[in-house]
């Protein structure tokens, strides 16, 4: 579709292979993947290492907030129940294997030559791999805010998709664990920008696939109710309010699109705003 070579597209397969064998050979043994076909030992890989992310930065982050900080970042009396992050735990077990087939189809796309990816930096050289990457993030970012506010502004998707992830409404049921507690289908559309995105600009692979799992560290980070109160970094200040407003700051890792289209609201001083607003 992009005039990509015969020879590009093994570089991607190579480069794919490579970190399917670094992550299965790690997790499992030869024999219970070796044979499979590569779209599958991709997904079985993109699963492991999404849930070995999902957790062990939950429980990491969860350890060093609640019990080895404990009332330092977060009061005694707002650290959600462990039946609350249980169940929140579940929730994002049950759909990771939906979560991760978007980038395994995306990684197929890569392969066969019918996306702008490109598989070394020394192809095209810093300076535009650096406004590429840009622009890569300002068209996810974009897509995520949209994608986001149509899921609260059309009323069945609301219903039947995003309302899953907003029973946690209050910092005493919020935790790193919430970040992946979504209804399959609703993780998907918000990923969907970062494929999208693939046939726009061209996209380094490793750095595709990179920002992908950085996702999960991110989610964690904007459900914990600490604000890192960096602008225009959407922190988990900013997060809080749109889990108690349901109306603003819809945006992904910057407050830029809140901002411009007029949905952002600012953390103030003191404020304590934990209480769930009515969902008109």
């Amino acid at each position: 579709m992009w005039g990509i070579t015969e020879e590009y597209k093994a570089l991607f397969n190579e480069e794919t292979s490579f970190y399917n064998r670094i992550v299965l050979g790690f997790a499992l043994p030869s024999m219970m993947w070796d044979f499979l076909p590569h779209f599958l030992q991709t997904w079985l890989r993109n699963y492991i290492g999404g849930v070995f992310l999902y957790l062990g930065s939950g429980f990491l982050w969860c350890f060093v907030i609640y019990y080895w900080k404990r009332n330092l970042y977060i009061p005694k009396d707002c650290i959600p129940s462990k039946r609350a992050m249980l169940l929140q735990i579940w929730v994002a077990m049950k759909a990771m294997p939906w979560y991760t087939l978007l980038p395994t189809i995306s990684e197929y796309f890569i392969e066969q030559g019918w996306t702008r990816c490109y598989p070394r930096i020394s192809d095209i050289g810093l300076p535009a791999y650096a406004g590429y990457s840009l622009i890569y993030l300002l068209i996810v970012e974009f897509g995520i805010y949209w994608v986001h506010r149509e899921l609260h502004d059309i009323k069945p998707l609301y219903k039947h998709l995003h309302a899953t992830h907003h029973i946690y409404n209050k910092q005493n049921t919020l935790s790193p664990f919430a970040g992946l507690a979504f209804h399959p289908l609703d993780g998907i559309l918000q990923a969907v920008p970062h494929f999208c995105a693939l046939f726009v600009v061209p996209v380094h692979l490793t750095t595709h696939i990179a920002l992908i799992f950085i996702e999960g560290l991110w989610t964690a980070n904007i459900h914990d109710c600490i604000h890192g109160k960096v602008w225009p970094v959407m922190g988990a200040g900013y997060h809080t309010i749109h889990h108690t407003t349901y109306r603003h700051n819809y945006g992904h890792y910057t407050l830029l699109m809140d901002w411009i289209f007029g949905t952002l609201r600012e953390p103030k001083i003191g404020e304590v705003d934990y209480e769930p607003k009515k969902v008109c």
